[in-house]
């Protein structure tokens, strides 16, 4: 479904919020972009179709109380537990000297 965009880095399950109405979603970070995958109504782990795409080099956050975050014109909610995923991903790119050193390499 992806293409050719590079390994898989970050995965987090997002639910759209706003006036277009809700749906749910899994955020794919590769290598090469910034995937918005559209899901089952009832299984929300199953992929159906790409929803949007975005180079790499867009932010994810900031993180704004939800939590949310923004993507152009689209608003997603998400667990608190994925927070770390986006700070991560955005590092990975804007701050990569703050990421921590890979604690398994050989992996």
């Amino acid at each position: 479904m992806l293409g050719d965009q590079g390994e898989i880095r970050y995965v987090f399950p997002a639910a759209s919020v706003g006036p277009t109405g809700t749906g749910n979603f899994l955020i794919v970070v590769t290598a090469s972009s910034i995937s918005v995958l559209a899901t089952r109504t009832l299984r929300s782990d199953r992929p159906v179709a790409v929803f949007a795409e975005f180079p790499r080099y867009t932010r994810l956050g900031p993180i704004l109380p939800g939590p949310v975050i923004e993507l152009d014109s689209m608003v997603f909610e998400f667990d608190e537990e994925y927070a770390a995923v986006v700070a991560a991903a955005d590092a990975e790119i804007f701050a990569p000297e703050t990421l921590p050193p890979d604690p398994l390499p050989e992996l």
